[in-house]
């Protein structure tokens, strides 16, 4: 597949399930000269301005509300136009197919799938200890599938988001093979 970049910028939008390694990916990519956003980032504001606490049920919920409220795609077309001048631009969370078809608007935005499995996921997820994260494999599970596909416009919708990725990390190793991954990815004959 050619996901050719032309010109000096470039802009990455990160999808993935829970403790894929997205995170990883933004840092390094933040060490490569890139800013950095995430969707959730718009919930955030959206929580903060209501205040409401910060957490995964709470950062859900209010994705689904202002979705629902705003349409489908109002988290990344907040970030679209709000970053609309930076040249180099990694978007975190990205969720719903919406979120990708308004950042698509740009001729310059690639979506990057971080696949990882799920039994390694949720060995990373303990290891991590993050407030909010679920502490056993069941609730773990059922938060992963409720995820997975929306049942209307305002919900995540993880399977269909990954299926559109333009280039797909798959990241069951340690973080150094991510690394070598992610280097590869910037060269410019593979972009």
């Amino acid at each position: 597949m050619d996901i050719g970049l032309r010109g000096l910028y470039m802009w990455f939008g990160l999808t993935g399930r829970n403790a894929s390694g997205k995170t990883t990916v933004v840092e390094w990519l933040v060490s490569q000269g890139f800013a950095a956003t995430s969707c959730s980032d718009s919930i955030r504001t959206h929580l903060r301005k209501e205040g409401r606490e910060i957490n995964r049920d709470n950062l859900i919920a209010g994705g689904r509300e202002l979705r629902s409220a705003q349409g489908p795609a109002i988290l990344a077309e907040m970030l679209r136009d709000s970053n609309q001048h930076v040249e180099k631009l990694v978007i975190d969370s990205i969720r719903t197919p919406a979120e990708v078809e308004a950042l698509r608007e740009r001729e310059n935005f690639r979506l990057i799938e971080v696949r990882t499995s799920r039994e390694v996921r949720w060995q990373r997820l303990q290891a991590r200890g993050r407030t909010g994260d679920p502490i056993d494999w069941e609730t773990f599970v059922q938060q992963e599938e409720s995820e997975l596909v929306a049942s209307d416009d305002s919900g995540q919708a993880l399977l269909a988001t990954a299926e559109m990725a333009d280039i797909v990390i798959i990241n069951d190793s340690d973080s150094d093979s991510l690394i070598k991954s992610l280097e590869v990815l910037l060269k410019p004959d593979v972009l």
